[in-house]
């Protein structure tokens, strides 16, 4: 195992006494076979959504009579605590994989080659997903997850603002000049913003991308020289400026202040998210998510990037019930629940029948399906420990917007604090 996994436990191995205890008093009932399946929710909440959810499970439960399904929700740190089950043993039969964190379950073998699978299933059609989607989970020959669902992060845009305003609607390619004037003449002082910048990288990475700017070294193992590059100290002049000197978008503190979802109040014309707040958008009383829209977000290098964030089932090396958690697999990816589970609206099937029969029915579906194909995989799906990365970038941009720092220092500063914490890691 690397060292790099040694020494993320290091900091947790006072949980692990604890991590051994919970799962060594929960015995299975006789004559009942327990599949664990480990994601990163919280408790349901008895919504529509969740009910939904729920319902596959018993399903599932009834075609296979004498087995319980047992959600293991994590909350918050779910790789560094599913990473402490791996070592104690106690690693549960599926795990959902987010394409974020991949990295550091696939590279130490914590993932059974599901490979093996595949080729002896003749009813599984690989063939069936989005080659991309499947492939942030590949090594090689090795295949370690199939993919569930995906999104693109877009910039959406709330048509009937941008109607009140006189302001025509954003198109494909357009720039961050373009982008900064829509925003200017969509503001009206505190009472709406054109834009609601939220501090989480893995939602502002792309607009480095877009403007000649990157993370990492190409080998992932560098950030000075490249994290802060005068294309990215550019961009994130750029951003500063639309809140500090355009006044287009809040500042963090006024946003943290208001409590509420600019966008999904009204009061905000565009935002960039993922397929995921389709179902607040949804159920929002202050908008109408029919006149929604999306497109891909402003670029200065003639082809607009994003990423793709996804979310795949993985079987456990050493699994308790490997030929159990396969079929569970297998019935989370099947045509009828997938069509059902996304007609919610939480995401994009990676199923392509399924995505394709949606985007048929669907303008918004539609506009992300044009979307997809700019997707790259996240950092975190090849380079293990890239958790830091995004830790430090938010304190940086934090450094910026609230704290005076020139854009400059505050770029190479953390450029060199990832560096010497990945120097720790080895």
């Amino acid at each position: 195992m690397r060292q790099s996994v040694w020494r993320t436990m290091g900091r947790w191995g006072l949980v692990l006494v604890s991590v051994l205890a919970f799962w060594s008093c929960d015995a299975e009932p006789e004559g009942t076979t327990t599949l664990r399946v480990a994601n990163w929710g919280g408790a349901g909440d008895d919504g529509e959504f969740d009910r939904l959810v729920q319902s596959f499970y018993r399903e599932f439960e009834r075609e296979n009579p004498g087995v319980r399904v047992r959600v293991e929700g994590i909350p918050g740190q779910y790789v560094e605590k599913m990473l402490l089950n791996f070592i104690a043993g106690t690693a549960p039969d599926v795990v959902t994989l987010d394409a974020s964190s991949a990295a550091i379950f696939i590279d130490n073998g914590f993932l059974t080659d599901l490979t093996p699978l595949v080729k002896a299933d003749p009813e599984f059609d690989l063939d069936a997903y989005y080659p991309n989607v499947v492939g942030i989970a590949r090594r090689g020959e090795r295949l370690f997850a199939i993919p569930g669902d995906f999104t693109p992060m877009v910039m959406y845009y709330n048509k009937d603002l941008f109607d009140r305003a006189g302001v025509a609607y954003p198109r494909e390619g357009w720039t961050f000049a373009e982008f900064r004037e829509t925003a200017r003449r969509l503001s009206r002082g505190q009472e709406q913003y054109g834009f609601v910048f939220t501090n989480w990288m893995p939602g502002w990475v792309m607009w480095l991308w877009n403007n000649g700017g990157d993370v990492l070294s190409p080998d992932g193992k560098r950030a000075t020289s490249v994290l802060d590059s005068p294309a990215n100290v550019e961009t994130v002049t750029f951003l500063r400026d639309l809140v500090r000197r355009d006044g287009s978008a809040p500042s963090l503190s006024e946003t943290a202040a208001m409590g509420v979802d600019l966008f999904a109040t009204g009061r905000a014309a565009m935002t960039v998210s993922g397929h995921w707040m389709i179902p607040t958008y949804k159920s929002a009383q202050d908008i109408d998510w029919r006149r929604l829209g999306v497109v891909s977000l402003p670029t200065n290098v003639g082809r607009s990037h994003t990423v793709m964030y996804e979310a795949g089932f993985a079987i456990s090396k050493g699994a308790k019930n490997p030929e159990l958690a396969w079929k569970f697999i297998r019935k989370w990816t099947d045509y009828r629940l997938q069509k059902e589970y996304n007609a919610s609206g939480i995401a994009v099937s990676a199923r392509k029948d399924v995505s394709q029969e949606r985007m048929a029915e669907d303008a918004l579906e539609r506009d992300f399906a044009a979307i997809i194909p700019q997707a790259r995989p996240p950092y975190g799906s090849w380079v293990e420990g890239y958790d830091v990365v995004e830790k430090v970038g938010r304190e940086m941009m934090d450094r910026v917007l609230n704290g005076d720092v020139v854009p400059a220092t505050a770029l190479r500063d953390a450029a060199r604090q990832i560096d010497r914490e990945f120097a720790k890691r080895g």
